[in-house]
């Protein structure tokens, strides 16, 4: 291993990657370190941090809930293994001949009532297949907050993961942050859609609160660095940026950025549930992630240690700075992870759409015959949905959107990561991405409130010197409900996708 290891970073081409935030750590890579496991790789922060981690090369694993082709695409050198912390059988494979493990795992998805409990279990049967197999080390990202006072039940569940990792043989390195900073995270996502669709603002007390953000880029520096440095091991370490400030600081700041006149007015209301049912209403992200990170808003999340600077003496970023870098990535539409990437909890690992039992029990199909190329009508097909909307009938569907929100979904606000491509997986609006097939096909899941399941499937076939472009929405049900569902919306179906059907034909 020695030898390549060597060759790889000498190159210097990895660390010139534009999305390669290492190549200027004060720590190097060591050759002595064995298999690396990242957990939670299909996540915001394992996603950043899997690419800095081969860049330096390192042999790893990558540990993920649902296979997906798209995982070996990413990291072709990386092992792609399926488990689920929830399962130790699953666990045993995914820790077999591992040295180092990143523990990067949460369940915030499954909403403030459910996450706190499966959290302890995961990070439990974590800490008991790593003592069996005899890993080395474990580095476990989780949050900021004074002990001493009454925590919110997401930063209680944290420091309660710390402490039962710890209760193993295995040393265990704790990073602790508080807002993380960077495009496509769920922190900025929600700053920045309540600036861009609130004049106005309601200031309740607890927005005077302190916190101290840090930018994506510098939690996977010391998420790297920490690995590298002998003397971090078994210790813990607060993390944070350059500035210290209240979240209506973060606001104002964001609003000025964006040059919109935006107004705090103080408001006596102060309940929890009430603002984070209105974020979820005007940002992308749901209400089961808005409410864990609002509780969490009430306690004081800035650094008290800094010892973690006198191992890793490299000069972090502020928040202003975090925001400018967010936007530039957004303006050249390359956001390399997003919140959303990881899957609602019903969906995690859903039923695909070949493994239905026999065929959907309904389904039904739009098509149109054109001289276009499959290469040209595909790209047209690949740019539905997010900022450029579904091409024709868009009220209908930031309708259907809106009334998935209502009642708690993921509506169509959560866009796209990338407007210009798409990969399987992605999420477009309400749909997921199941099935691409360039020029031929693209299959998209439904992850909106449903009494069924549904999948849109759009279709390119040659007929002759011709082509056949089709739609053909399916939809798998066995109750009442579903089938009137399924019988209300046909009409509306038949008008919308015709109207898709030709739009995509036209813009292709």
């Amino acid at each position: 291993m020695s030898n390549s290891f060597t060759d790889h970073n000498l190159t210097g081409q990895s660390w010139e990657n534009e999305n390669i935030f290492c190549h200027n750590l004060p720590s190097q890579p060591r050759a002595d370190i064995g298999k690396v496991l990242v957990t939670g790789a299909s996540g915001y922060i394992g996603g950043r941090l899997v690419p800095e981690l081969l860049a330096r090369g390192y042999s790893l694993k990558v540990m993920v809930r649902a296979a997906s082709p798209i995982y070996k695409e990413h990291w072709p050198e990386a092992e792609i293994v399926v488990a689920d912390a929830l399962n130790i059988e699953s666990l045993r494979a995914a820790l077999e001949d591992v040295d180092t493990a990143y523990y990067l795992i949460h369940s915030l998805l499954l909403g403030p009532k459910e996450f706190a409990s499966a959290d302890v279990q995961a990070a439990r049967n974590f800490r008991m297949v790593a003592e069996e197999k005899k890993v080395k080390r474990i580095i476990y990202l989780g949050g900021l907050g004074d002990t001493h006072t009454q925590l919110s039940t997401h930063l209680e569940s944290r420091i309660q993961v710390a402490q039962e990792l710890k209760r193993g043989k295995v040393p265990v390195t704790i990073l602790r942050a508080a807002i993380i900073i960077g495009s496509g995270s769920a922190s900025y996502e929600i700053i920045q859609n309540l600036i861009r669709k609130l004049p106005v603002i309601l200031v309740p007390r607890w927005a005077k609160t302190k916190c101290q953000p840090i930018a994506i880029r510098d939690v996977v520096k010391y998420l790297v660095g920490v690995l590298e440095m002998k003397e971090a091991s078994g210790k813990s370490f607060d993390i944070g940026g350059n500035d210290i400030l209240s979240y209506q600081d973060m606001l104002r700041i964001r609003a000025e950025l964006m040059n919109k006149k935006t107004f705090f007015i103080p408001c006596f209301i102060s309940n929890i549930s009430f603002y984070s049912y209105i974020e979820s209403l005007v940002t992308p992200v749901p209400d089961s992630i808005t409410r864990c990170l609002m509780e969490g808003l009430k306690n004081e999340v800035i650094c008290q240690d800094n010892s973690i600077k006198e191992i890793l003496p490299f000069q972090t970023i502020g928040y202003k700075e975090a925001i400018i870098r967010a936007m530039n990535r957004e303006e050249q539409d390359n956001i390399h992870t997003r919140w959303s990437d990881a899957y609602p909890p019903a969906y995690e690992l859903a039923m695909k759409l070949h493994e239905c039992v026999g065929d959907p029990q309904y389904s039904a199909s739009y098509s149109l015959i054109t001289e276009k190329k499959a290469s040209s009508l595909f790209q047209s097909i690949c740019r539905v949905g997010g900022k450029g909307g579904w091409f024709a009938n868009n009220w209908m569907w930031r309708l259907r959107g809106a009334i998935d929100r209502i009642f708690l979904g993921v509506g169509t606000s959560r866009g796209r990561k990338s407007q210009t491509t798409l990969k399987i997986d992605d999420v477009i609006d309400f749909w997921r991405a199941e099935d691409i097939q360039p020029n031929k096909r693209l299959l998209l899941r439904a992850e909106m409130k449903l009494p069924g399941r549904a999948w849109l499937e759009f279709n390119i076939k040659d007929e002759t010197d011709k082509r056949k472009l089709s739609i053909i929405a399916h939809y798998y049900t066995h109750n009442l409900l579903g089938k009137i569902y399924w019988y209300i919306f046909l009409p509306f179906h038949r008008l919308i996708f015709n109207n898709l059907i030709e739009q995509i034909e036209k813009r292709s």
